[in-house]
């Protein structure tokens, strides 16, 4: 416990303090984000967020994990978070790169696979409960894994889309994740997940409209807290209950962004556009667009996120039965929540346009 105390306070100081030296020298180096038709933000606004996040979290790990081979501890799984921690560098590579010089979407979706196959490799996997089929097992554990990161790795990116939501998301995610993890002894996730948080909430009070953002996280941020989310999913295990409960723990505490982008896919795919291209079509836009200003939306995706926290550490000791219960009402819920959003709602809300 002391150990990811540790974590949290340091990822919490690196990422509050280099937040602003962030800003600073993304506002030196021209690496702003300027305001597009298809954006939220009306503002030139640095971007260069991700890089404080990551040096946040990796410092913290990095500093924790030095500290305690020098008093003679034994950290973690070396293979397996160097793995993580290699695969997320890469990922956050990537997001910085298209930051700077945008790349195609097939191009980015493809670049994307190696750092997850590189977490295969090292044992970050799902399992799924099959019979005995051979290598097919393991082509279907890694296939199930691939859509896994990559849709939830996405996800969050796509989340990123008005001030402060993607932040609050993860912060509030990961402290459910953190928190379940303790509780259940899984070390490896609650360090992560202590770090993330951290890293989080230290570049959160700049990413916030208090009264605006002064700095946006980029790709280079929102796909290295995707990637590490996804991963904590993955990792995350409950050894008191079934696997055919605790499967939905980490579906439910990242409902939200899973949510958004399957929203935002049906909408572009029933107006013909694009699912590539940036748009106002979001869930945040869609609240923003029902009254609410942009801080409001933010601390609700951070309510919502909660909420779904709380089921989720619910399901991690519910019978099998009231676990399908749960998350057939959840499932019912979102149902219901899209249908609003998307086939009752006016085109005005929608998409901001009276033509949809």
């Amino acid at each position: 416990m002391t150990v990811i105390m540790l974590i949290f306070v340091t990822a919490l100081f690196f990422g509050s303090v280099g937040t602003p030296l962030a800003r600073k020298l993304a506002l030196r180096a021209g690496f702003i984000a300027l305001p597009k038709s298809d954006r939220a933000h009306t503002e030139p606004t640095a971007l260069m967020g991700g890089l404080a996040i990551y040096a946040a979290a990796i410092g913290a790990l990095g500093v924790i994990s030095v500290f305690l081979l020098v008093t003679g501890g034994n950290p973690f799984r070396l293979q397996e978070v160097t793995a993580i921690l290699i695969g997320a560098s890469a990922m956050a590579a990537i997001g910085l790169w298209d930051d700077r010089f945008p790349l195609p979407p097939g191009l980015k979706l493809g670049a994307q696979v190696l750092p997850t196959v590189l977490v295969f490799v090292a044992g970050v996997r799902v399992q799924l409960p099959l019979l005995d089929i051979g290598h097919w097992n393991l082509v279907l554990n890694f296939l199930v894994t691939l859509c896994w990161i990559l849709y939830v790795t996405n996800a969050v990116n796509y989340l990123d889309n008005a001030d402060g939501v993607a932040i609050m998301m993860t912060a509030s995610a990961s402290a459910y994740f953190m928190i379940i993890a303790i509780l259940n002894g899984q070390r490896l996730v609650s360090v992560l997940a202590a770090a993330l948080l951290g890293a989080s909430l230290g570049f959160a009070r700049y990413n916030l409209p208090l009264p605006r953002s002064t700095i946006f996280m980029g790709d280079s941020g929102s796909l290295f807290l995707g990637f590490l989310l996804a991963v904590l999913g993955i990792k995350i295990r409950i050894p008191g209950n079934d696997i055919q409960v605790t499967w939905m723990v980490p579906v439910i505490i990242l409902g939200l962004p899973i949510f958004d982008t399957a929203l935002v896919f049906i909408s572009r795919t029933r107006r013909g556009v694009s699912f590539f291209r940036g748009g106002v079509d979001h869930t945040t836009h869609r609240l923003a667009r029902l009254g609410m200003d942009r801080l409001s939306v933010a601390l609700t995706v951070s309510l919502i996120t909660g909420a779904l926290g709380l089921v989720a550490l619910f399901i991690t000791q519910a019978t099998l039965a009231e676990a399908y219960v749960v998350a057939g009402t959840l499932a019912l819920l979102a149902l219901y929540v899209l249908w609003r959003l998307e086939f009752k709602a006016s085109p005005e809300l929608r998409v901001g346009s009276p033509k949809g």
